[in-house]
Order: C-alpha cells, then sequence, then structure tokens
C-alpha cells in the first residue's frame, strides 16, 4: 500500500559523482514521514523514468531534492519529481489506511497535507 507520497518536488540538483541516493529536505522527509535510508520510489513527471533508491537528509528548510549517483543521470535540475513509499498491510489495516500526502510549491515548501487521491 502507498504509505506516503511527495506531489511535484522541484530537483534542485543532479551529481553523479557523489555516492548514490537522493537528498530530500529534511523537513519534507518529516512531513511524509520517510526515514533516512528507506528506500523510495521516484518517479520523474517531466521526462518519465522511473527508478529506487534510498533517502537521505538534506538540510532542513533548504529546500533541497538532490539526485545523486546513477540516479543523477535521470534527472536534471527543474525537473518535476514524485517520491514515494510504500509499506505491506493485512486487509483490515488497508481499508482504514490513509497515506500522507505532501503537496509542495515551487521551491519545495509543504503547502498543503492531502489524500492520495486528492492528487
Amino acid at each position: 500500500m502507498l504509505r506516503s507520497k511527495l506531489h511535484r518536488l522541484h530537483l534542485t540538483g543532479a551529481d553523479p559523482d557523489y555516492e548514490g541516493s537522493i537528498a530530500i529536505d529534511t523537513n519534507l522527509l518529516a512531513a511524509a514521514g520517510i526515514i533516512e535510508n528507506e528506500m523510495v520510489h521516484v518517479w520523474n513527471v517531466t521526462n518519465g523514468e522511473r527508478l529506487e533508491t534510498y533517502a537521505i537528509k538534506a538540510p532542513a528548510g533548504s529546500g533541497e531534492v538532490a539526485l545523486n549517483g546513477a540516479a543523477a543521470l535521470r534527472g536534471a535540475p527543474g525537473d518535476v519529481i514524485i517520491v514515494a513509499t510504500f509499506a505491506p498491510m493485512d486487509e483490515v489495516r488497508a481499508r482504514r489506511h490513509v497515506p500522507t500526502v505532501i503537496h509542495v510549491d515551487q521551491n519545495n515548501r509543504p503547502r498543503e497535507l492531502g489524500l492520495a487521491n486528492a492528487g
């Protein structure tokens, strides 16, 4: 089941020489309940690329969202992306579950919380 989603982030960097991962503003990670080193799915709305990697913390309040390592070849600064996490759930829990969805503005600042089917 979808656990959380950061919707329509704007990439601020792409560094193929970094070891790997996606760096995301610590405030955004906290808002979405994403834990550092957690596996995330990254969907590039701009070019259609999709990948899995792990999240690392970028400075709080920076608005930073940067692809690193090989993932950096799948996006460029300015691209719009979605970052999602999933969790296994039994049917009873899944029926009650409401994913956390964080919508952001052009500067990757949270603008509203929503439901998965709202955006």
